[in-house]
């Protein structure tokens, strides 16, 4: 079994804890199903924020949707003038056989546009 990594992220329609929850957990439960996964197949999770999310940590979304021994960290985006408002990026680290070429990154909304290469 190899460790791979997954990346996701989700714009957020304001700035919400209770929205904050909606949309990571979204974004969670997508990339758990697109890639065949379960919660003992995650390692940990890595979530940054844009400096315009204050309302809640989105670690807490994975809690609410039952990664309760996950391990889990929260961090702040660069702040980079002209970037993409309120949004919540994720790196997971995953125990999978999937090759590396074959892992499906998840782009919520309008989130596909940050990496257009890799979205699915």
């Amino acid at each position: 079994m190899a460790v791979r990594a997954v990346r996701g992220a989700v714009q957020l329609d304001r700035d919400d804890a209770a929205h904050m929850d909606e949309r990571v957990g979204e974004l969670l439960r997508a990339v758990l199903e697109r890639n065949g996964l379960t919660a003992d197949d995650l390692i940990s999770i890595w979530f940054t924020a844009t400096p315009d999310l204050h309302s809640a940590f989105p670690a807490a979304a994975a809690r609410g949707i039952g990664l309760s021994d996950v391990p889990l960290i929260c961090a702040r985006e660069l702040d980079v003038e002209g970037a993409m408002p309120r949004v919540v990026r994720l790196l997971a680290h995953i125990e999978t056989d999937t090759p590396r070429a074959a892992v499906t990154h998840v782009y919520l909304g309008a989130a596909a546009a940050l990496r257009k290469d890799i979205a699915q």
